[in-house]
């Protein structure tokens, strides 16, 4: 198998999983602010990967440079704006708008793509970008269409992921994965202790009674080993070998991956516009990863 194909379907998975923990994340904020969370939850994380790299990674000389550090805490600061840009603009929009204007990155990594790093998506890709972006629309169509700030927030959120996507290409294939990955979520992390020390009654995270109830020592296990720990350390090294805009479109598939598992799990019930959105973004991810047929030669068009 290719190291594209594998790349992909590992990437794939590495969404089930964010789609998977929507619901375990969802009941944890209730006990824990979403700061505090993501503070303790990145740096469970960091110590995670720390961990791994000193007991089997140390002795291959890898180079902690200023450039891997800057490069690193770069990612960190998109991830890191993009969870937060969202969380402030869930205060002023609906759940459903803020999921469709997330899912607008999908549109703005090949325009980024172009822009930032001069890779011109294919026109497969663009197509699986339409489609995915139909399937988003249809996913979270809302009555209410008035523009609020929380819109403007959440846009700033889908730039930021975006930006992550595009980042994450650039260095990917620069510096070692762990390393990179490392100081990104440890970056994260800071960021949100910062944050949940200035917006939030951060002293909760010191309170037993909150930190050992069921619903949010679970989900920080599960979100910090699975959904962060290896599923950006995946990211990282993967994105090397695939295109921005093709981990776009697959990307797009976390809210299929959480409106499934909302199903199954909590029985939440799925419209037909929701089936519907399912559809197209699965058949955008199907599209973006067609091969692109090359273009005939015109010196033997014809022939």
């Amino acid at each position: 198998m290719k190291k594209t194909s594998i790349s992909d379907f590992t990437l794939l998975f590495v969404v089930f999983i964010w789609g998977a923990t929507f619901v375990m994340v969802q009941n944890a904020i209730s006990f824990l602010e979403p700061f505090s969370f993501n503070a303790v939850r990145f740096l469970m994380a960091f110590l995670l990967l720390l961990v791994w790299y000193l007991l089997f990674s140390h002795k291959k000389m890898i180079a902690w440079n200023t450039a891997l550090l800057f490069s690193g805490a770069k990612l960190g600061l998109w991830l890191f704006l993009g969870y937060a840009f969202q969380t402030f603009g869930l205060l002023y929009t609906s759940p459903a708008k803020a999921g469709f204007i997330t899912g607008l990155s999908v549109v703005l990594v090949p325009l980024f793509s172009l822009a930032l790093i001069k890779q011109k998506p294919t026109r497969n890709a663009l197509l699986g970008v339409t489609a995915a972006t139909l399937g988003l629309y249809l996913m979270t169509v809302v009555e209410n269409s008035s523009f609020t700030i929380g819109d403007v927030l959440v846009f700033l959120c889908a730039i930021s992921f975006a930006m992550h996507i595009i980042t994450t290409a650039r260095f990917a294939g620069v510096f070692p994965a762990l390393p990179l990955t490392i100081v990104q979520i440890f970056t994260v992390s800071l960021l949100s202790f910062i944050s949940g020390a200035f917006f939030e009654d951060f002293s909760v995270v010191l309170n037993p009674g909150v930190m050992l109830k069921t619903e949010v020592w679970l989900a920080l296990f599960v979100t910090s080993s699975l959904a962060t720990a290896f599923a950006f350390l995946a990211q990282t090294y993967f994105q090397a070998y695939t295109s921005p805009t093709r981990v776009a479109v697959i990307f797009a598939m976390e809210p299929v991956f959480a409106a499934l598992t909302s199903f199954f799990w909590i029985g939440e019930r799925l419209t037909y516009n929701s089936i519907a959105g399912c559809l197209f973004i699965f058949l955008g991810m199907i599209l973006a990863e067609l091969p692109q047929k090359p273009k005939e030669n015109s010196s033997t068009a014809g022939i």
